[in-house]
């Protein structure tokens, strides 16, 4: 039952019409000048206990890299059917990736987190790289990464 309501959760109004409410939601990822190669980002929600519940998006095309996205592959197996969106690019070092997904509305404050992992080719790993709580109070406010990241926001 709590992975057809984690299903139901991250589903689009525009996937299953009337199961869920859902808006558009712009998640703006802007990396640092870090002065390696692109970026690999794995954007994926968890649940108030941590236990994950979907990906939303990932950035970069290439497989064998995305176990680099320790956190996410963990929680996935690196099972790429679970991403709603791959793209075939990397995000270069300063570059911004800007994607506007339709999230359900049960995702916002109701304990949900966002979280992105980030791995560049010969550099440091970073799992984790941002966890922001889905809030409705939240939108608009960019916060920090640990490592790539320069700033993540979401805008509804």
């Amino acid at each position: 039952m709590k992975s057809l309501l984690a299903t139901l959760a991250l589903t689009t109004a525009l996937t299953l019409p009337g199961l869920a409410m859902a808006r558009p939601v712009t998640l703006t990822t802007t990396l640092n000048n870090y002065g390696g190669d692109g970026a690999y980002l794995a954007l994926y929600v968890t649940d108030a206990s941590g236990a994950y519940v979907g990906s939303l998006w990932m950035a970069g095309g290439k497989s064998k890299y995305y176990e680099h996205l320790s956190d996410w592959y963990r929680a996935t197996g690196g099972d790429t059917a679970q991403v709603n969106g791959i793209t075939g690019a990397s995000v270069g070092a300063g570059r911004s990736l800007e994607i506007t997904l339709d999230l359900a509305d049960a995702l916002f404050d109701a304990g949900y987190t966002l979280h992105i992992d980030a791995a560049v080719e010969d550099m440091r790993d970073s799992p984790n790289e941002v966890a922001v709580p889905l809030t409705t109070d939240g939108a608009g406010t960019p916060v920090r990464g640990r490592r790539y990241v320069a700033s993540f926001a979401y805008d509804m």
